[in-house]
């Protein structure tokens, strides 16, 4: 997108440009999270799933379009003297919130159909498989598309996520099962029942300790996280592009190592007190990325970092599902979505803010040292999550729970 600009206003016009694009996602995200769970308990889950993979396909396909035709002229826009932004990049604009606004109306949906195929038993094997393969897929398709758009013109590159997506229509098309959601009352207006998705989670305090707890972290990470490019040029003092797609491959290698592993550990009896162990973790694993400066120790601090999300998610996942009313699931999971991830935007920027007063070190040892600190908070203060648990048969039947 920068390169649509001439080169003197790439840096200026171009970086306005991103602002937009990172709004045109964030903020239809955001406000589609807080009725996706009420849409997914309100419908048959499967068709809900089809429904919405088939507009991102569109959305993908009116993507290319923009690209293939390009259409010229300019439209001038609020900011600094002069900005402005190519019509085919405002176009693009709408399209791009449409594949983020039909990616969140998808998760709850798929999220809450998990248990409808998996004994209970299971679920965090499943959830592990599941989501190691969606983190393997990412990051191979992330370096596909940059090889792609090395040799081809930049309209290749969208044929990835659209056979991504028509390869998940014709699994969604292959599954040959109800989820329809069995309700206990009359429906009502979709505000109202999102709304009741999160006094839900007041109710649950584990699980609202479990949100809080996110919101936290998120924040934390995302004040450290945006800077890494920083870090390794100017901390490990490596200029290559390589190393960094070395760090981001290795933490997502981590995360899909975490998302199956923590499956071995039978987890579910102290789900609470393995997601405060994993928190402790994380902050530590931030002060190491601090306090080295070399890649070879990087590297493996990273794969451990990544590795936390991913055993944190598994977990998560596994106790909403195995221990949150079916008919209640989606918004649950919509609740949790909204609350962990609404100060991520504020978190980058903060970054940025908190490495120019103290310096890449500085930062990262600070987000480590106060995730660290939140850990021992929640130690001793979050008392319902220290004792949030549940027990599982292996040939329970995949059955959702009568109550919460």
């Amino acid at each position: 997108m920068t390169f649509a600009y001439p080169a003197g206003e790439r840096t200026s016009y171009g970086a306005l440009a991103l602002a937009f694009l990172g709004l045109s996602s964030t903020v239809p995200t955001l406000v589609t999270a807080f009725f996706a769970g009420a849409i997914a308990d309100r419908h048959d889950r499967l068709a809900l799933m089809r429904g919405v993979n088939v507009a991102s396909l569109l959305a993908t396909a009116a993507i290319a379009a923009v690209l293939v035709l390009r259409p010229s002229g300019h439209v001038p826009i609020p900011g600094p003297a002069g900005f402005y932004l190519p019509v085919w990049i405002l176009l693009a604009f709408p399209c791009w919130a449409a594949v983020t606004v039909t990616s969140t109306l998808f998760r709850p949906a798929f999220n809450t159909s998990i248990p409808r195929l998996v004994p209970a038993g299971e679920l965090s094997r499943a959830n592990g498989a599941i989501y190691a393969s969606a983190a393997l897929v990412s990051a191979g398709g992330t370096l596909t598309t940059g090889a792609v758009l090395t040799e081809l013109p930049v309209v290749w590159a969208l044929a990835i996520p659209f056979l991504l997506f028509f390869g998940t229509q014709v699994a969604l098309t292959m599954i040959d099962a109800s989820f329809e959601v069995v309700r206990t009352s009359p429906p009502r207006s979709v505000w109202t029942e999102a709304r009741e998705g999160y006094g839900y989670l007041w109710k649950r305090r584990e699980l609202f300790e479990i949100t809080l707890s996110a919101l936290v972290i998120n924040f934390l990470s995302a004040v450290a996280l945006v800077e890494l490019a920083l870090y390794v040029a100017s901390w490990l003092a490596l200029t290559q592009g390589i190393w960094y797609g070395a760090m981001v491959a290795t933490a997502t290698l981590g995360g899909a190592t975490g998302f199956v592993l923590i499956a071995r550990f039978r987890f579910e009896p102290s789900a609470g007190r393995v997601m405060i162990g994993l928190t402790l973790a994380m902050g530590l694993a931030l002060l190491a990325l601090g306090l080295v400066r070399s890649i070879w120790l990087a590297l493996p601090i990273v794969f451990v970092y990544g590795m936390v999300p991913g055993m944190i998610t598994t977990v998560f996942l596994s106790t909403i599902q195995a221990t949150v009313p079916d008919a209640m699931m989606g918004r649950v999971f919509a609740a949790d979505e909204v609350g962990s991830y609404a100060l991520v935007p504020v978190g980058q920027y903060t970054g940025g803010l908190v490495t120019l007063l103290i310096g890449v070190q500085g930062t990262y040892l600070a987000a480590g040292g106060v995730i660290f600190g939140f850990g021992l908070v929640t130690v001793v203060a979050f008392r319902a999550l220290r004792r949030l648990g549940f027990r599982t048969h292996p040939r329970d039947p995949a059955v959702p729970p009568a109550d919460g």
